[in-house]
């Protein structure tokens, strides 16, 4: 794709948020805004991202942040995603959802239950992830392929959850293998850290 074809791209889809941070890059012709949606400096967005609010909802990516392809995101209350987070491909994260507990009429008909969800800096949220109402996920945690996390769900800091419903399996840095502490330490030793995700990219606009 050519530089004035991704700029005019990037500047298109731009104009569909509420507000929109500096150098932003939008990949792709399929970007699906709907309602409020803030996203802060230096957001990246892939193809086929549908993001949705009804009423006063509010969907916030912080800088840093983004989305990878073909991911729904839908929020009725808030809907908050921290700095240098990684959505990943086919996720789904939902603030609302249908009644079910309680009662035996049809779940079209009765209420829906709404609940924030806040996902934390440095977070990692695998593909094919399923998200539900009132969850909160800590910073730096990372979230396994193919989870459902279940509403009300509560994810420690660098915790490290996956599964269906998922579970904590373990923890980024503490009772880590002495093997797998090891090689951390030496490749971060050989190869340094990044400042940011996406340090790499130009600016767009």
């Amino acid at each position: 794709m050519s530089s004035l074809l991704q700029r005019v791209r990037s500047w298109r889809h731009g104009l569909k948020f509420a507000k929109k941070g500096k150098h932003c890059r939008f990949q792709g012709r399929e970007l699906e805004i709907e309602g409020h949606v803030e996203v802060g400096n230096h957001c990246r967005f892939r193809d086929h991202v549908i993001m949705r609010t009804h009423g006063n909802g509010k969907i916030i990516f912080a800088n840093h942040s983004g989305c990878s392809y073909f991911c729904y995101i839908e929020a009725e209350e808030l809907v908050q995603i921290g700095s240098n987070t990684a959505i990943t491909e086919f996720c789904v994260i939902r603030d609302t959802n249908h009644m079910i507990y309680g009662t035996d009429h049809h779940w079209v008909l009765t209420p829906h239950i709404t609940k924030p969800i806040i996902i934390g800096d440095n977070a990692f949220v695998g593909s094919r992830t399923y998200i539900h109402p009132g969850v909160t996920i800590g910073d730096g945690a990372i979230i396994g392929v193919g989870s459902v996390l279940v509403e009300d769900t509560q994810v420690g800091p660098y915790e490290i959850w996956a599964g269906m419903p998922a579970k904590k399996i373990a923890h980024r840095t503490r009772d880590v293998p002495p093997h797998k502490l090891k090689e951390a330490q030496e490749r971060i030793a050989r190869e340094g850290l990044r400042q940011f995700r996406y340090e790499d990219l130009q600016p767009e606009d």
